[in-house]
């Protein structure tokens, strides 16, 4: 006689349920609270924690925008071009994510705070000009790292509970892990030129 697998024993205690919707119940749902906007019922997350941790990636991602833009203009050395529109790049993609991050803020019923004041305190990552090219790569690598880590926390802590936000932020955290691998390949690129440009 065969003994069950684990996973046979398990279809046969659960059989499989269709998937049924009551559309009356989703229609009578749908126009209660309709001031909540996107925000539902299933909705899971705490959703004043989200918009604030949503408003620190706000600060964070302006924050890097300007440092990439400083690093875009002030770009010197025989390098200088090639990295300087690697700068200008990794600032315009920044600022869409700010622009992500504003745009789930507002569908959550938050508001976004661009207020300059308390900025840098807001964001995860600093804003640190460098004194050589070297030193722009340098910091806009850091940057980049911190990002990566602190979002990868958030994306954690999101789980289930919100979906779209965990979407966007996995979205922007692909980007970022791009700028990073960019910024190593960069820095590498002038270390063995030899010279602290």
């Amino acid at each position: 006689m065969k003994t069950k697998t684990v996973k046979e024993e398990k279809k046969t205690k659960e059989p499989h349920r269709p998937f049924v919707t009551d559309v009356e119940e989703l229609r009578k749902r749908a126009r209660k609270h309709m001031e909540m906007g996107a925000v539902t019922e299933g909705y899971k997350a705490d959703r004043e924690t989200v918009i604030k941790i949503l408003n620190e990636v706000l600060a964070t991602e302006i924050v890097c925008t300007l440092r990439y833009r400083r690093h875009y203009y002030m770009a010197t050395g025989i390098h200088a071009h090639a990295v300087a529109a690697e700068f200008l790049e990794h600032a315009e993609e920044e600022q869409e994510h700010a622009d992500i991050a504003a745009t789930r803020i507002t569908q959550l019923g938050g508001e976004p705070n661009f207020d300059p004041k308390g900025l840098a305190t807001r964001s995860h990552a600093e804003y640190v000009e460098g004194n050589s090219l070297m030193d722009m790569v340098r910091e806009d690598l850091i940057a980049e790292r911190i990002a990566v880590q602190s979002y990868n926390d958030i994306i954690r802590y999101l789980g289930d509970d919100d979906p779209t936000t965990r979407i966007a932020m996995e979205h922007i955290l692909g980007k970022e892990e791009e700028h990073a691998d960019d910024m190593k390949k960069l820095l590498e690129t002038l270390s063995k030129s030899g010279r602290d440009l």
